[in-house]
């Protein structure tokens, strides 16, 4: 018999480098009153997608370089619900030569504790062929801005 895999590391507030706002939304509730755990990779992306947008760095209908998503994890703590206010709490842990990985939090509005904390790893590809590429030198220094504090 194999031993239980150790219990993912907590994180709180501190942990992370930059909040964005995202509001629930009715529609995230599901049957059980709560939101939905699909839910949350919508956070997580909205919040990655503003950050990039807000900089100039992906302009999604004609950039010639995209990131894509190749990986999401996400480890569900506690329940949100329409209508929490809610921040999602994000860091770079992982700048690779063609990719970024994310830490991301979802926090209740002033709360120290995530609901639920995951990962987001981004490769850069061309739009034409999806081929990775370099990071641009762009992407890279607003990477380099949002490296995690040591855990």
């Amino acid at each position: 018999m194999s031993a239980a895999p150790a219990p993912k590391l907590r994180l709180t507030r501190a942990d992370f480098v930059r909040f964005i706002p995202v509001p629930t939304r009715w529609n995230d509730n599901d049957v059980f009153g709560h939101a939905n755990n699909v839910q949350y990779y919508s956070y997580f992306d909205t919040a990655v997608t503003f950050t990039l947008l807000e900089a100039r760095l992906l302009d999604p209908a004609t950039g010639p370089v995209i990131p894509v998503v190749v990986e999401t994890t996400c480890t569900y703590l506690s329940s949100v619900a329409f209508p929490d206010q809610l921040e999602v709490g994000m860091a770079i842990t992982r700048i690779g030569g063609s990719s970024l990985t994310y830490r991301l939090g979802v926090f209740r509005k002033g709360e120290d504790l995530p609901a639920a904390q995951g990962v987001f790893t981004h490769v850069y590809v061309t739009r034409a062929d999806q081929r990775p590429v370099p990071l641009p030198a762009a992407v890279r220094a607003y990477a380099e801005g949002l490296v995690a504090p040591a855990t």
